[in-house]
């Protein structure tokens, strides 16, 4: 078994997303909906944490955290954006780079896991 470096990533997400994600085997993210131009997983649990909270409990009474692992090389393509404070920091990934997504989901290592949800 080769070595993968990876990077930890955590996306708050909602009830319709999480459902798609489980429908996968916890292996891929849906594909992005026409609203939505990004793919925004960000680095770190507290982060997703007050999206999910604050976010996703508001707009569909529970918002998850999740935590996945994706490899290091491929995410390398893209720039971290702090997209606030010091510690709100994201990748942006333009859902037309990805194809639905097959790309970043070919380099997901193992399976995405919900940490984390709220009520």
């Amino acid at each position: 078994m080769r070595y993968v470096e990876t990077v930890t990533l955590w996306r708050p997400t909602g009830p319709k997303e999480l459902a798609l994600v489980e429908e996968s085997g916890w292996r891929s993210w849906p594909p992005r909906l026409p609203d939505q131009p990004i793919f925004y997983p960000v680095l770190n649990e507290e982060y997703a944490t007050k999206i999910a909270r604050d976010w996703n409990v508001k707009a569909s009474g529970v918002g998850y955290v999740t935590r996945f692992e994706v490899e290091k090389s491929f995410m390398d393509r893209y720039e971290v954006q702090q997209a606030g404070g010091h510690t709100i920091l994201e990748y942006w990934i333009p859902a037309e780079d990805l194809k639905d997504l097959k790309d970043l989901n070919r380099h997901i290592v193992g399976t995405i896991e919900v940490v984390a949800e709220y009520r």
